[in-house]
């Protein structure tokens, strides 16, 4: 009975901890290309990267154009359209 226990203990609190986990974190790292109120655009190899900060975003150093920096940062949906299932359409007679 004890044993059945700490199983189960030990089962709920690692799914409490995959529960508990949040987006997945990315980063990007390159010089800053420029910084215009509330975005700051990066340069990874060809691509330019375009990244909202706000007033929570942590930043350490000083953050100026063509400083080299790695921002890591989480993909958020900011709306989701549903569309409706495609109707599929009737297999045509077979040639007779």
């Amino acid at each position: 009975m004890k044993r059945c226990m700490i199983l189960f203990s030990v089962f709920l609190l690692i799914s409490m901890m995959v529960l508990a986990a949040g987006p997945k974190t990315y980063q990007v790292t390159g010089p800053v290309l420029d910084i215009k109120g509330d975005v700051i655009t990066v340069q990874k190899g060809a691509d330019k990267w375009e990244i909202a900060i706000n007033k929570t975003t942590k930043t350490t150093g000083d953050l100026k154009v063509g400083s080299k920096v790695t921002i890591e940062y989480q993909m958020t949906a900011t709306s989701i359209v549903v569309k409706p299932a495609a109707t599929a359409k009737p297999a045509p007679p077979p040639k007779k």
